[in-house]
């Protein structure tokens, strides 16, 4: 039963809980949402088998494993068919150092987030990924001089209406 499901307060205010703390008991997680464990338990199988709920993981604190830098690039395609788009997607795949990949409207066409060790790790990962046939005319780097804040919950009730 993958799809839309109806969602109502109760549903928003589980998904909430959830995001914020992804191991919740779900007898803590009945209570701060008023429910009994049972129906608490229904709802929440409910929103994963419908895809609302898409994975439980822990958040790294990488500072404590080493250094690292986040760089910030925009990248620009030489070509602009659905099949170079296609064949970018694919092959970024297989980077690791990318932790994430966006397709954008305006003056270029990906914006993508690097997790390296140093920028001459990056400057390598570039210069593979201009080798790896990605059909990448230009690219800009912003490297993160500091992370000021980052969010991982997001207030649902204030973007999405209830269906009740």
């Amino acid at each position: 039963m993958t799809g839309t499901l109806k969602l109502d307060r109760i549903d928003l205010q589980i998904l909430t809980q959830l995001q914020t703390n992804g191991r919740v008991t779900n007898l803590e997680l009945a209570a701060k949402v008023g429910l009994s464990p049972s129906p608490c338990l229904i709802r929440v199988k409910r929103l994963e088998k419908a895809g609302y709920i898409s994975g439980y993981g822990a958040r790294i604190e990488l500072r404590k494993l080493g250094d690292t830098v986040a760089v910030f690039t925009e990248m620009t395609l030489s070509d602009h068919r659905s099949a170079d788009f296609a064949k970018f997607e694919a092959r970024l795949r297989s980077v690791t150092e990318v932790t994430e990949c966006y397709l954008v409207s305006g003056g270029y066409d990906y914006l993508l987030k690097f997790i390296v060790r140093s920028i001459n790790h990056y400057q390598e990962t570039i210069e593979h990924m201009l080798t790896m046939g990605l059909g990448i005319e230009k690219y800009f780097s912003y490297v993160v001089i500091k992370p000021v804040f980052v969010r991982h919950e997001l207030e649902l009730s204030g973007y999405f209406e209830p269906s009740e």
